[in-house]
């Protein structure tokens, strides 16, 4: 286990911020983590997945702990499903793949998400009307101060809406090393109601689709809509989508009768946070090396150069603006560093 010191982490972060890292420890085993923890669990800690989820506005003066763990095993096994186990190192959409060629179904709908396995759960990622809990079975984890091993089943993890219990009273308090997934080997359930999947199915002409044809499809989507982070530094959705009353819907109906929505319960409507900022005015607009993605309002970029305290002003106009004119609250989706 090495400790570098004035390390760059605009190699690490999707957002292509350049800030430094006094310090900074690439993790590739569980024994290695184990040990970096004991060595320094007094001292304040950064943890570092992906990058994918993240905004940093300055430099990062505490340690910063890559988690580079690796691999992917099947632990359980009948005739209809399967539980896969993947390390946290591994990428997410690479992992998607992997199922994809063994032919286990359930996080198709997730294909091209940025980021690791271990902060999968972390935002209990979702896309296309599905959720990482629909196919989580645990996690496992390393308590930061006992460096204690911890099991989290999927009730402990308090799964809500791009939330966990990692988001909340654990965090910063544990480190997930790796997670464990139930996926279907046969008669697959596929999710195909949400967004343009059904239209871009019969795009391709696929009448009959597998699981393989849904995240093509998906992919599809994705690359007509967001950025590639390789070219255009970025984290995805900035922005959560909204949940308000249904009384403050059919308000904001009154003066907006094209408002989209998406039915939560009874008394919960969720509206796309990308239509309320496009209908703000934002969408496509630039301030010099950031700005607001032209075919994606929910996505704030870097054109090159920028740095992360200019996109954060920015992600605060925009939170106000939607504000000012809906009477929205809209909150962030990645986090702020």
């Amino acid at each position: 286990m090495k400790i570098q010191q004035n390390i760059s982490l605009k190699p690490f972060n999707t957002f292509g911020i350049d800030v430094n890292a006094k310090a900074y420890c690439n993790i590739t085993s569980v024994e290695q983590l184990s040990e970096c923890l004991m060595q320094n669990h007094e001292d304040e800690l950064f943890i570092l997945g992906g990058g994918s989820n993240m905004l940093l506005t300055e430099d990062i003066e505490s340690l910063v702990i890559h988690i580079n763990l690796k691999g992917i095993s099947i632990v359980e096994e009948n005739e209809n499903s399967v539980i896969v186990k993947a390390m946290a190192g591994e990428n997410w959409h690479e992992f998607v793949l992997w199922t994809l060629k063994h032919n286990f179904g359930g996080v198709e709908n997730l294909s091209l998400i940025p980021g690791n396995i271990g902060t999968a759960p972390i935002q209990n990622i979702g896309a296309y009307g599905v959720e990482l809990k629909d196919v989580f079975v645990s996690c496992d984890t390393i308590d930061v101060e006992s460096q204690k091993s911890k099991i989290y089943s999927k009730k402990d993890c308090n799964f809500n809406y791009r939330e966990s219990i990692f988001k909340q009273q654990l965090k910063g308090k544990c480190i997930i090393t790796s997670v464990n997934l139930k996926l279907t080997t046969k008669n697959h359930k596929l999710h195909l109601d949400y967004g343009a999947i059904k239209s871009q199915l019969e795009l391709a002409e696929k009448t009959n689709p597998t699981i393989k044809d849904v995240s093509d499809a998906v992919i599809s989507i994705r690359q007509s809509k967001l950025p590639d982070p390789n070219k255009i530094g970025n984290s995805g959705s900035f922005f959560k989508n909204p949940v308000i009353s249904v009384i403050d819907f059919n308000e904001l109906k009154v003066n907006f009768p094209d408002a989209p929505s998406y039915q939560v319960s009874e008394t919960e409507i969720k509206v796309p946070a990308g239509w309320l900022i496009e209908k703000a005015g934002f969408k496509g607009k630039r301030f010099n090396d950031y700005g607001v993605h032209h075919k994606q309002a929910l996505v704030l970029v870097n054109y090159g150069g920028a740095k992360g305290s200019d996109i954060h002003k920015l992600a605060l106009l925009i939170k106000a603006t939607v504000k000012r004119i809906f009477n929205i609250d809209i909150e962030t989706e990645v986090n702020i560093m």
